[in-house]
Protein backbone atom coordinates (compact mmCIF):
# COMPACT_ATOMS: atom_id res chain seq x y z
CA UNK A 1 0.00 0.00 0.00
CA UNK A 2 1.25 3.91 -0.43
CA UNK A 3 -0.26 6.64 1.48
CA UNK A 4 -0.09 10.00 -0.36
CA UNK A 5 -2.28 13.89 0.13
CA UNK A 6 -5.88 13.80 -1.23
CA UNK A 7 -5.00 16.27 -3.86
CA UNK A 8 -2.57 14.58 -5.33
CA UNK A 9 -2.93 12.47 -8.59
CA UNK A 10 -3.47 8.82 -7.97
CA UNK A 11 -1.34 6.17 -9.26
CA UNK A 12 -2.66 4.12 -11.70
CA UNK A 13 -2.53 0.22 -11.00
CA UNK A 14 -4.04 -2.69 -9.02
CA UNK A 15 -4.29 -2.75 -5.23
CA UNK A 16 -5.87 -0.16 -3.12
CA UNK A 17 -4.12 2.85 -1.92
CA UNK A 18 -5.67 4.98 1.19
CA UNK A 19 -5.37 8.61 0.84
CA UNK A 20 -4.99 10.90 4.21
CA UNK A 21 -7.07 13.59 3.43
CA UNK A 22 -5.03 16.41 4.80
CA UNK A 23 -6.87 19.36 2.91
CA UNK A 24 -7.42 22.61 4.55
CA UNK A 25 -10.45 22.94 2.88
CA UNK A 26 -11.90 20.00 4.12
CA UNK A 27 -11.72 20.82 7.78
CA UNK A 28 -9.55 23.08 10.37
CA UNK A 29 -7.92 22.91 13.33
CA UNK A 30 -8.26 25.53 15.71
CA UNK A 31 -6.60 24.43 19.20
CA UNK A 32 -5.36 28.18 19.38
CA UNK A 33 -9.03 29.76 19.96
CA UNK A 34 -10.16 26.98 22.33
CA UNK A 35 -10.82 28.14 25.45
CA UNK A 36 -9.49 31.45 24.46
CA UNK A 37 -11.13 34.68 25.94
CA UNK A 38 -11.33 36.99 23.05
CA UNK A 39 -12.02 40.85 24.90
CA UNK A 40 -14.95 39.81 26.61
CA UNK A 41 -16.13 36.69 25.00
CA UNK A 42 -14.86 32.84 24.88
CA UNK A 43 -14.66 30.98 21.72
CA UNK A 44 -15.36 27.59 22.36
CA UNK A 45 -14.73 25.11 18.93
CA UNK A 46 -15.17 21.71 17.83
CA UNK A 47 -12.87 20.98 15.11
CA UNK A 48 -14.46 17.48 14.47
CA UNK A 49 -17.78 19.24 13.38
CA UNK A 50 -16.52 21.50 10.84
CA UNK A 51 -17.42 21.03 7.36
CA UNK A 52 -15.03 22.93 6.10
CA UNK A 53 -16.41 26.00 4.41
CA UNK A 54 -14.08 28.56 5.62
CA UNK A 55 -17.06 30.54 6.60
CA UNK A 56 -16.00 31.47 10.35
CA UNK A 57 -12.06 32.62 9.30
CA UNK A 58 -13.48 34.51 6.12
CA UNK A 59 -16.09 36.59 8.97
CA UNK A 60 -14.36 36.57 11.80
CA UNK A 61 -13.73 40.26 12.14
CA UNK A 62 -10.38 39.98 14.11
CA UNK A 63 -8.61 37.62 11.96
CA UNK A 64 -8.43 35.28 15.11
CA UNK A 65 -9.44 31.96 12.88
CA UNK A 66 -6.52 29.81 10.98
CA UNK A 67 -7.24 26.63 9.52
CA UNK A 68 -4.50 24.37 9.34
CA UNK A 69 -5.01 20.26 7.68
CA UNK A 70 -6.44 17.54 10.05
CA UNK A 71 -6.42 14.04 9.18
CA UNK A 72 -10.10 12.21 9.22
CA UNK A 73 -10.00 9.24 6.99
CA UNK A 74 -8.33 8.09 3.95
CA UNK A 75 -9.93 7.31 0.33
CA UNK A 76 -9.38 4.09 -1.04
CA UNK A 77 -8.76 2.72 -4.44
CA UNK A 78 -8.82 -0.34 -6.20
CA UNK A 79 -9.42 -2.29 -9.57
CA UNK A 80 -11.55 -5.09 -10.66
CA UNK A 81 -13.16 -7.02 -14.21
CA UNK A 82 -11.52 -3.43 -15.86
CA UNK A 83 -13.21 -1.41 -13.10
CA UNK A 84 -12.14 1.41 -10.88
CA UNK A 85 -13.55 1.81 -7.56
CA UNK A 86 -12.81 4.24 -4.69
CA UNK A 87 -14.33 4.78 -1.00
CA UNK A 88 -14.00 6.49 2.02
CA UNK A 89 -13.37 5.29 5.24
CA UNK A 90 -13.76 7.81 8.59
CA UNK A 91 -11.51 7.10 11.36
CA UNK A 92 -12.79 6.43 14.29
CA UNK A 93 -14.85 9.09 16.04
CA UNK A 94 -15.36 11.54 13.35
CA UNK A 95 -18.59 12.40 13.09
CA UNK A 96 -18.88 14.41 9.69
CA UNK A 97 -18.86 12.37 6.35
CA UNK A 98 -19.27 15.78 3.96
CA UNK A 99 -15.61 16.44 3.57
CA UNK A 100 -14.82 12.73 3.16
CA UNK A 101 -17.56 12.28 0.14
CA UNK A 102 -15.76 15.26 -1.28
CA UNK A 103 -12.39 13.98 -1.69
CA UNK A 104 -14.04 10.61 -3.21
CA UNK A 105 -15.86 12.80 -5.70
CA UNK A 106 -12.82 14.53 -6.84
CA UNK A 107 -10.90 11.52 -6.69
CA UNK A 108 -13.03 9.31 -8.77
CA UNK A 109 -13.44 12.22 -11.74
CA UNK A 110 -12.28 11.29 -14.81
CA UNK A 111 -13.03 13.15 -17.98
CA UNK A 112 -14.67 10.58 -20.61
CA UNK A 113 -15.33 7.82 -18.37
CA UNK A 114 -19.17 7.03 -16.92
CA UNK A 115 -18.36 7.34 -12.79
CA UNK A 116 -20.98 6.14 -10.96
CA UNK A 117 -21.64 7.43 -7.14
CA UNK A 118 -23.29 5.30 -4.71
CA UNK A 119 -25.13 8.05 -2.55
CA UNK A 120 -26.06 7.36 1.36
CA UNK A 121 -29.68 7.57 2.09
CA UNK A 122 -31.70 10.59 2.55
CA UNK A 123 -31.79 13.92 2.20
CA UNK A 124 -29.20 15.32 4.77
CA UNK A 125 -25.78 17.13 4.01
CA UNK A 126 -24.10 13.89 2.75
CA UNK A 127 -26.40 13.15 0.41
CA UNK A 128 -26.47 16.69 -1.11
CA UNK A 129 -22.82 16.34 -1.58
CA UNK A 130 -22.76 12.92 -3.28
CA UNK A 131 -25.50 13.98 -6.11
CA UNK A 132 -24.90 17.73 -6.24
CA UNK A 133 -23.71 18.35 -10.41
CA UNK A 134 -24.49 14.84 -11.37
CA UNK A 135 -26.12 14.13 -14.98
CA UNK A 136 -28.43 12.45 -13.70
CA UNK A 137 -30.21 10.96 -10.15
CA UNK A 138 -31.46 7.74 -9.63
CA UNK A 139 -33.62 7.13 -7.20
CA UNK A 140 -34.15 3.98 -5.75
CA UNK A 141 -37.70 3.02 -3.78
CA UNK A 142 -40.11 0.21 -2.75
CA UNK A 143 -43.90 0.64 -3.25
CA UNK A 144 -44.39 0.90 0.33
CA UNK A 145 -45.47 3.88 2.01
CA UNK A 146 -42.09 4.57 3.41
CA UNK A 147 -41.23 3.92 -0.08
CA UNK A 148 -43.34 7.13 -1.21
CA UNK A 149 -42.80 9.17 1.51
CA UNK A 150 -39.14 8.85 1.15
CA UNK A 151 -38.89 9.37 -2.36
CA UNK A 152 -41.01 12.44 -2.20
CA UNK A 153 -38.08 13.59 -0.20
CA UNK A 154 -35.36 12.72 -2.60
CA UNK A 155 -37.06 13.99 -5.13
CA UNK A 156 -37.71 17.38 -3.81
CA UNK A 157 -34.16 17.85 -2.86
CA UNK A 158 -33.04 16.84 -6.69
CA UNK A 159 -35.31 19.28 -7.91
CA UNK A 160 -33.78 22.12 -5.87
CA UNK A 161 -31.09 20.85 -7.20
CA UNK A 162 -31.64 21.46 -10.31
CA UNK A 163 -30.49 17.59 -11.28
CA UNK A 164 -32.39 15.31 -14.16
CA UNK A 165 -34.00 12.32 -12.43
CA UNK A 166 -35.46 8.65 -12.51
CA UNK A 167 -36.89 6.22 -10.15
CA UNK A 168 -36.35 2.53 -9.74
CA UNK A 169 -38.81 0.30 -8.27
CA UNK A 170 -36.68 -2.25 -6.25
CA UNK A 171 -39.25 -5.44 -5.23
CA UNK A 172 -41.91 -3.99 -7.53
CA UNK A 173 -44.00 -7.33 -7.41
CA UNK A 174 -44.84 -6.36 -3.61
CA UNK A 175 -46.83 -3.21 -1.68
CA UNK A 176 -49.47 -1.15 -3.78
CA UNK A 177 -49.57 1.63 -7.07
CA UNK A 178 -48.92 4.28 -4.76
CA UNK A 179 -45.24 4.83 -6.26
CA UNK A 180 -46.65 4.34 -9.64
CA UNK A 181 -49.29 6.95 -9.41
CA UNK A 182 -46.99 9.38 -7.51
CA UNK A 183 -44.31 9.08 -10.63
CA UNK A 184 -47.16 9.60 -13.13
CA UNK A 185 -48.29 12.83 -11.31
CA UNK A 186 -44.94 14.38 -10.78
CA UNK A 187 -44.20 13.09 -14.40
CA UNK A 188 -41.02 10.93 -13.31
CA UNK A 189 -39.92 8.40 -15.22
CA UNK A 190 -39.95 4.75 -13.66
CA UNK A 191 -36.60 3.78 -15.76
CA UNK A 192 -36.49 -0.29 -14.27
CA UNK A 193 -38.98 -2.48 -11.75
CA UNK A 194 -36.91 -5.36 -10.14
CA UNK A 195 -39.08 -7.87 -8.31
CA UNK A 196 -38.56 -9.81 -5.41
CA UNK A 197 -35.48 -12.49 -6.01
CA UNK A 198 -34.79 -14.80 -3.24
CA UNK A 199 -32.21 -16.10 -5.32
CA UNK A 200 -30.83 -12.84 -6.14
CA UNK A 201 -30.76 -11.73 -2.06
CA UNK A 202 -28.73 -14.79 -1.74
CA UNK A 203 -26.39 -14.61 -4.21
CA UNK A 204 -25.48 -11.05 -2.62
CA UNK A 205 -25.03 -12.28 1.22
CA UNK A 206 -22.16 -14.15 -0.58
CA UNK A 207 -21.09 -11.28 -2.17
CA UNK A 208 -22.08 -12.58 -5.81
CA UNK A 209 -23.07 -9.44 -7.52
CA UNK A 210 -26.17 -9.95 -9.08
CA UNK A 211 -25.03 -8.92 -13.06
CA UNK A 212 -22.58 -12.39 -12.30
CA UNK A 213 -25.28 -14.47 -10.44
CA UNK A 214 -28.13 -14.74 -13.42
CA UNK A 215 -27.78 -13.60 -17.14
CA UNK A 216 -31.26 -11.58 -16.76
CA UNK A 217 -30.28 -10.04 -13.84
CA UNK A 218 -27.47 -8.99 -16.26
CA UNK A 219 -29.64 -8.22 -19.03
CA UNK A 220 -31.91 -5.76 -16.90
CA UNK A 221 -29.29 -3.65 -15.29
CA UNK A 222 -27.69 -3.60 -18.86
CA UNK A 223 -30.90 -2.26 -19.83
CA UNK A 224 -30.95 0.47 -16.91
CA UNK A 225 -27.63 1.19 -18.06
CA UNK A 226 -27.96 2.15 -21.10
CA UNK A 227 -31.46 4.00 -20.72
CA UNK A 228 -29.44 6.46 -17.82
CA UNK A 229 -26.66 7.12 -20.56
CA UNK A 230 -28.61 7.93 -23.07
CA UNK A 231 -31.10 9.99 -20.62
CA UNK A 232 -28.25 12.13 -19.27
CA UNK A 233 -26.64 12.73 -22.34
CA UNK A 234 -29.90 14.31 -23.39
CA UNK A 235 -29.85 16.62 -20.67
CA UNK A 236 -26.16 18.28 -21.45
Amino acid sequence: MSSKDAWRPWKHGSGVSPTPLKTAAATTDLDHLRGQRQGRYTAIVFPELCHGCGGCALLCPRKAITEKPRTIGVVERGRARGIVFAHGRLNPGEALTVPLIRSVRRDAATPGRVVIIDAPPGTACPAVEAVKDTDFTILVTEPTPFGLNDLALAVEMTRKLGLRTGVVINRSDLGDDRVDRYCERENLPILARFPNDLKLARAYARGVPAVLASPLWKRRFEALAEQVISLAKGAA
